[in-house]
């Protein structure tokens, strides 16, 4: 099977996904999930003309002239609105979120008014309509404010609430079963032999996905024995995992055996290999209902190509728009070469001078199993194939790396 192009394979990858099923989820646990249908506000905010300020509601034409003197008929704290009209020459103390009275059109301000008894010296003039707020101002019932697919955050949790939602309607979150796979992996805090290493990949796979709204499920290191990897992948279908996420193992090698054993598991294959540097092991396909999405095992090409292919994946399942990952184009802090047929993804550093301009450095070492690099870098510089030397200044594209 020959390379094809990252943009070939992400749209292989994304075809025919379809969003996951719904769930009624409450108001204080929907932070950070995805909205399955649109809202509508279910009232009008406010749901009455209402003061935006402490002071004495009146009426304009009362004050339109100084002197002017005002009887006080009474208050209306947030809360409690007067439930009588006000005449000319009245005034009602009023506070802030409360009900304007009827026959008032305007809030003269506490600090323009001084008071002695039931009366009110005003000592400014306020035109109709200072400092009320009209029913509706925020919104109306019936108006759609939060749309499907949209991701709730602090926000649109404050506005749904508003929006007298105490349940919403979400997305459920995808199940990824992520395998990592190699006899030269143990896990992290167990002594490795001689010849082993300690794995790392599945860690951060599992984090990426619950930051894109997905639930990880870990399957462990399997050897590399066709006995347990088919073992792990039984164990994903049995889970309902809407993803199925290999690491390592679908290369070339004489013990890269997990391709051969998806394809006994029924994998039908959409693609192996891209023109793509990290990441050209690159895998997709799908058994029955399961995504399939084979990882290279170098942890620098795992984290790129998750973060390229796996997080478009789980926006898609959570019916989310999916569009070309956002991109800067920023300076180059150095000269650079040229680039062969595969699409490159420099690990870089972005330098930030004192007038707020910014340059990006490329790291001088961009071997895939250096993960510290990965770590300390602030974006991913892309170079198309076959691009050609470019001299410090010219502008490249640039994929900014998300930051807590």
């Amino acid at each position: 099977m020959s390379l094809i192009s990252v943009d070939e394979a992400l749209a292989r990858l994304l075809a025919g996904v379809e969003p996951v099923g719904a769930e009624p989820v409450p108001l204080a646990a929907a932070n950070g999930r995805v909205l399955a249908a649109d809202l509508a506000a279910t009232r009008t905010q406010p749901p009455f003309a209402a003061s935006a300020m402490d002071g004495y509601a009146v009426r304009a034409e009362d004050i339109s002239a100084l002197p002017a003197s005002l009887r006080v008929i009474g208050e209306a704290p947030a809360g409690h609105g007067y439930a009588g009209t006000l005449q000319p020459g009245e005034a009602l103390r009023i506070f802030t979120g409360a009900p304007v009275p009827q026959g008032a059109d305007t809030i003269l301000i506490q600090e323009n008014a001084t008071r002695d008894g039931d009366t009110i010296a005003v000592l400014e003039t306020a035109p109709r309509g200072r400092f009320v707020r009209p029913a509706g101002l925020d919104f109306t019932q019936g108006e759609v404010l939060l749309c499907a697919g949209e991701r709730v955050g602090f926000r649109e949790l404050a506005l749904a609430a508003a929006m007298n939602h105490a349940v919403l309607p979400v997305r459920r979150r995808p199940k990824v079963a992520i395998l990592a796979t190699g006899d030269e992996l143990v896990e992290p805090g167990a002594e490795p032999g001689p010849d082993q290493i300690i794995a790392s990949n599945h860690a951060g796979v599992a984090a990426l996905v619950t930051d894109c709204g997905g639930e990880p499920l870990q399957l462990g290191i399997a050897p590399d024995n066709r006995q347990a990897i088919a073992a792990a992948i039984a164990a994903a279908r049995e889970a309902r995992a809407d993803i199925l996420v290999t690491l390592g193992g679908a290369s070339v090698g004489d013990h890269d055996l997990v391709q051969e054993v998806l394809g006994d598991a029924g994998m039908d294959l959409a693609f192996w290999r891209i023109a793509m540097r990290p990441g050209k092991p690159l895998m997709a396909g799908r058994i029955g209902d399961m995504r399939v999405l084979g990882l290279p095992g170098n942890p620098v090409s795992s984290l790129v190509c998750s973060l390229l292919f796996l997080r478009p994946l789980i926006e898609a399942l959570l019916g989310r728009e999916v569009t070309a990952r956002d991109r800067d184009h920023l300076p180059l802090a150095v000269d650079i070469g040229g680039n062969d047929r595969r699409e490159d993804y420099l690990r870089a550093t972005i330098r930030r001078a004192d007038d707020g301009s910014e340059t990006v450095l490329p790291s001088d070492r961009q071997d895939s199993s250096m993960l510290a690099t990965l770590a300390h870098a602030d974006a991913l510089v892309v170079r198309p194939p076959h691009a050609g030397p470019l001299a410090a200044g010219a502008r490249v594209p640039v994929i900014r790396l998300p930051r807590r």
